[in-house]
């Protein structure tokens, strides 16, 4: 299995000459399996790029996994051109959004109204699946093993496990903030709140388990994260935190915070490499392009800042 970014960056797309590395994309990421099947995971404004690169394959067969229906993970569905093509077959995944009760059908059927879009669905001429998964259960794409895990966020989100044939997996947290306890210690309903938190962070370290790759929502730094309680994103240092939990032989920040440039992505890495002597896995900041074969050392795209263990 292999994947490759497409879009890295979190709450609103951000081009210009201080994106310009890492890129200003919101996310996407391309998977292709050990038998070249499609899987995709999100559809941010990066999949546009991706669906250029796809034009020439006719009948396409491409699987769409949305974490959640947040804009800047959907947004670049109806620009996914594949779509406009007869003969083409995109099967979209997704949850049953609790609040509103509808699958995932509605991610696109929103965006795609009178009011916001030019085509509406009836011009689609690819053949559309939509496909409701459920917390825990896995589904067989292609041949990988897809296993979706609700995650912290203000709205419904799935992380995704995908194991493929040839023994390689990864896990994407979509967006994520680990959850904290809102009581003190001496409160009454501490304990119980703690227990809760403590049993599902195992719950979520188990699925996330030994996988060749954590793609981590890390937008914020410790100190930004102070003000930003409840935003529902992680930081970098509880995506380290994770990877050295869950064991991971690969980590990926990515989520990157709007406003951050590339200069200042670098100084992050570097500081961060700087303390984090004791972490015996790769660590890396995702950037647009940068690809990966899981089960090989080889990587492409790689910046020599950014390729080295630590």
């Amino acid at each position: 299995m292999k994947f490759k970014f497409w879009g890295v960056r979190g709450s609103i797309p951000t081009p210009g000459p201080k994106t310009v590395k890492y890129g200003g994309n919101t996310t996407s990421i391309e998977v292709r399996t050990a038998s070249n099947e499609l899987l995709i995971l999100d559809a941010g404004t990066g999949i546009f790029a991706l669906a250029q690169t796809l034009l020439s394959q006719s009948p396409l067969e491409a699987h769409i996994l949305i974490t959640h229906t947040h804009w800047d993970h959907i947004q670049g569905l109806p620009f996914f051109l594949p779509l406009l093509m007869a003969n083409n077959h995109i099967h979209i995944y997704g949850g049953l959004d609790p609040v509103t009760q509808q699958g995932i059908e509605r991610a696109l059927a929103v965006q795609l109204q009178y009011s916001y879009f030019p085509i509406s669905p009836v011009q689609l001429k690819a053949k559309v699946h939509y496909h409701t998964l459920l917390p825990g259960e896995a589904v067989e794409i292609g041949g990988v093993k897809v296993t979706p895990i609700v995650l912290n966020h203000p709205v419904l989100n799935f992380g995704y496990r995908l194991e493929d044939t040839d023994g390689s997996a990864l896990f994407f947290t979509g967006d994520y903030e680990m959850p904290q306890n809102p009581y003190q210690p001496d409160d009454m309903d501490y304990a119980s709140n703690q227990q809760f938190i403590d049993d599902k962070l195992q719950e979520v370290l188990a699925v996330m388990q030994g996988v060749d790759a954590l793609i981590v929502d890390s937008s914020y730094t410790d100190a930004e994260y102070e003000k930003k309680v409840g935003w529902g994103h992680s930081t970098y240092t509880a995506a380290l935190s994770l990877a050295m939990q869950a064991k991971a032989k690969r980590l990926f920040f990515t989520h990157h915070e709007p406003t951050r440039s590339d200069s200042e992505l670098d100084e992050i890495y570097l500081a961060l490499m700087n303390h984090a002597a004791e972490v015996d896995f790769e660590v890396y900041m995702a950037q647009e392009g940068l690809e990966i074969q899981l089960g090989s050392s080889d990587t492409t795209g790689l910046n020599s800042n950014h390729s080295s263990s630590i």
